[in-house]
């Protein structure tokens, strides 16, 4: 059977099956029966047929069916009455023939357009009766057995449909905790996995109990393994954010007194001031990088954002003004609507994912590359993206994880922490938006999207 035909459910395949086998078994035994039949009727007419008695040649009465002498000379005269006649005829020469072809005994002949007999013969003579009040009875019996057949077939498709509907509402429920269970964020936060197969769908003597007990199990080691794995994340989050709160004191300490050396006036070696230099420098990318890991604990810890009216329009605009100045080696370009884009959200926050989209641009492009920062608006959806035309970001490289860092092929004169794509996927998944890239060589571009806000009736603005 063609796999395009063959029962997808289980519902159907238990339905066909049952259709199938009756139908098989309703052949069997209707065969067995109809064979049976055409047996006992074929009997009871050779019982007729042996108790048959000639009647004499000329006279106008006489059994149905074949009534025939052998002639001393070795001819065959008789006439033959079928079964829907009243009088006998004489037999052709043909039935003659064939009469006169049969071996002695109990046989069946076909007389042509008579039909089938059963005869017997002897030394004196041939009688025999027609098959045709067998056959019309055995094929009268065959399309019983068919309509019969079809009934049946139609009322167990009917009646096991509602069986077989019955017999599964367990498996069911237990399909609706898998849904459910599969609808939950597992991956983030703390789960509570308190999704389970009902008491009754559990019993281990029933085949969905058996499947709906392993289920069960199965939620349970889950339910451990998501507990364990969010006591992991919760310590080593903790441990981040009290690290780098931590951290900050000392390295304000270490660029202090950097600064205090440098501001003291006296003539130091040249190795020391390169070595005072060098130590600020890095306590400032030291800084960056903490601010930067303690930042993303409180994100992944779910600390909430300030919500206010934040104009994307504005914020392009200063952003893109001050990369021109960090970076004037690039082209900076706007495509902005005429009309002013709002959302609700943290100003700072988005200000740092924007500058981080376009710090990122800046650095790992070669001068000279075009820069454009585009905003769109699609129904309550507003699309910040940063387009670039530099050599695309490395193949396989997932530009969100943290300290995600590219090879050669874009340039990394800046340096940089690999925090950057990071904090704007943390952000933005705060803001409850979504962020993408799309690259290919000589074209780049990261999109923000973000619900836009929408005014109440006293003027100010709202989550849309």
């Amino acid at each position: 059977m063609s796999s395009d035909l063959r029962p997808r459910t289980l519902r159907a395949q238990l339905v066909t099956g049952q259709i199938v086998l009756l139908t098989a078994l309703s052949l069997v035994i209707g065969g067995v029966a109809v064979l049976a039949l055409d047996t006992f009727l074929v009997d009871n007419l050779d019982r007729e047929v042996l108790t048959l008695r000639p009647a004499p040649l000329g006279s106008p009465y006489g059994p149905p069916g074949i009534n025939a002498r052998i002639q001393p000379d070795g001819t065959i005269r008789g006439t033959v009455q079928l079964p829907e006649s009243q009088q006998a005829r004489p037999l052709t020469e043909a039935e003659i023939g064939v009469l006169a072809a049969t071996p002695a005994g109990l046989r069946t002949v076909d007389l042509g357009e008579a039909g089938e007999f059963r005869v017997v013969t002897d030394r004196l003579g041939i009688k025999g009766l027609s098959l045709r009040p067998v056959t019309d009875v055995v094929w009268r019996m065959v399309w019983i057995l068919a309509g019969l057949i079809v009934a049946g077939a139609v009322a167990v498709a009917l009646a096991g449909r509602v069986v077989v509907r019955r017999a599964l509402v367990p498996l069911d429920r237990v399909a609706e905790t898998a849904t459910r269970v599969c609808e939950l964020p597992l991956h983030e936060g703390e789960v509570a996995l308190a999704e389970r197969v009902p008491e009754e769908d559990t019993d281990p003597a029933t085949e969905v109990g058996k499947v709906g007990l392993a289920f069960n199990t199965m939620l349970g080691h889950v339910d451990r393994a998501l507990k364990a794995r969010h006591d992991s994340e919760t310590r080593v989050r903790q441990f981040v954010a009290d690290a780098s709160h931590e951290l900050r004191t000392p390295l304000a300490a270490i660029r202090g007194y950097a600064e205090l050396t440098r501001r003291t006036g006296e003539d130091l070696p040249p190795e020391v001031t390169h070595a005072m230099g060098r130590v600020e420098s890095e306590a400032v990318r030291m800084t960056s990088l903490v601010e930067d890991l303690l930042l993303l604990a409180r994100l992944d810890a779910g600390r909430p954002l300030e919500r206010e009216d934040v104009d994307l329009s504005r914020l392009v605009l200063d952003l893109v003004g001050d990369a021109r100045i960090a970076g004037p080696g690039h082209v900076w370009r706007i495509a902005l609507p005429e009309e002013p884009v709002h959302v609700i959200g943290d100003v700072q926050r988005l200000h740092q994912v924007l500058g981080n989209l376009l710090s990122n641009a800046r650095a790992h492009t070669p001068p000279g590359t075009t820069v454009t920062t585009g905003l769109t608006v699609r129904g309550d959806r507003a699309d910040l993206t940063v387009t670039d035309d530099g050599p695309g970001v490395p193949e396989g490289l997932e530009v969100f994880e943290r300290f995600a860092r590219g090879d050669s092929s874009r340039s990394r004169s800046a340096g940089g922490t690999g925090l950057g794509l990071s904090i704007v996927a943390a952000v933005v998944g705060a803001h409850h938006g979504d962020v993408s890239v799309t690259s290919e060589p000589g074209r780049t571009t990261f999109t923000v999207s973000l619900r836009t806000g929408e005014r109440d009736p006293a003027g100010q603005r709202k989550a849309g």
